[in-house]
């Protein structure tokens, strides 16, 4: 079950095909987002084909989707800010409204020019998260766009980068484990101060020389998603075609390279900090294999 991305021919023809899918089926900027905040630090270019958000010293930015859906498989491409980003955080997530509200979140948390960027993801399930994994990249992501992709869906929630996936959160309900279900979720995205917290525990500021911190995007797809009409009728009950991403589960080969991300650039597990959870014990989805 090994697998090793580190093959460069291998490697870059998996990004350039995924690049000239998501090209041909992507969506438009100014036709699917609006922005929420930081409006002044918002642009969209190139006919609606490129999104970037920046931080100043002033504020941050953010955007989130006309739409919601109740389950999807997203896609977007995102080329993070360069150089010196410690301090930053840019946010890529699904989440629902409320104070149980449901979110499966991409964080990028910045670093020190030539330092690798943290990828944080966490689930949050009516109200509660605390089901941290962390990640370094096998890539600079900020030399070039590269493909994040949330699947949600009955099965449970994957996340893939550039077609890999790094993590699984499976559909446990049957054993009284939350999963996001019925709340549908609106996609966000947004750049902010975090350097309280977001480099080496806060030790690390922003330099504010170095702004604006930009990030970009493109290619956003959410052509395999079920947008939310009212509660649970969705685009997926009106029209039933093209729905197989609704049953998709990671096979063989996927299983494959998940234990290679997961061995080789993992760098914090939720269900694996002892010391965090010594008092109470493991959240229960730990104690299911592969669940973490």
């Amino acid at each position: 079950m090994a697998f090793s991305p580190s093959n460069a021919s291998l490697g870059l023809q998996i990004s350039l095909l995924l690049s000239f899918l998501m090209a041909v089926f992507a969506g438009r900027f100014n036709d699917d987002f609006y922005f929420t905040w930081g409006e002044s630090n918002s642009q969209i270019l190139n006919n609606g084909d490129l999104l970037t958000l920046s931080l100043n010293k002033v504020c941050g930015s953010g955007f989130q989707s006309k739409n919601q859906y109740l389950y999807a498989k997203i896609d977007m491409q995102i080329k993070l800010v360069p150089g010196n980003s410690a301090g930053t955080v840019t946010a890529y997530y699904l989440s629902s409204q409320g104070q149980n509200h449901d979110e499966i979140d991409f964080e990028f948390l910045g670093n020190l020019s030539g330092d690798p960027y943290i990828l944080h993801t966490n689930v949050f399930c009516q109200g509660k998260g605390n089901r941290e994994q962390q990640f370094y990249l096998w890539f600079d992501p900020t030399a070039d766009f590269h493909t994040y992709t949330i699947l949600w869906n009955p099965q449970g929630i994957i996340f893939y980068v550039d077609g890999i996936p790094i993590r699984e959160f499976k559909n446990l309900e049957s054993r009284g484990i939350a999963f996001p279900s019925y709340q549908p979720m609106k996609l966000y995205s947004s750049i902010w101060d975090a350097d309280n917290w977001a480099t080496r525990g806060g030790l690390v500021k922003i330099d504010w020389t170095q702004a604006p911190f930009t990030a970009s995007y493109r290619n956003f797809n959410d052509n395999n998603g079920c947008v939310s009409y009212w509660g649970t009728i969705t685009s997926c009950t009106t029209n039933s075609n093209n729905n197989g991403w609704l049953l998709q589960t990671l096979d063989y080969s996927d299983q494959g390279k998940l234990k290679w991300v997961q061995d080789n650039y993992m760098i914090y597990n939720y269900c694996k900090d002892s010391s965090r959870f010594a008092q109470g014990g493991f959240p229960p989805e730990c104690y299911v294999s592969n669940n973490y």
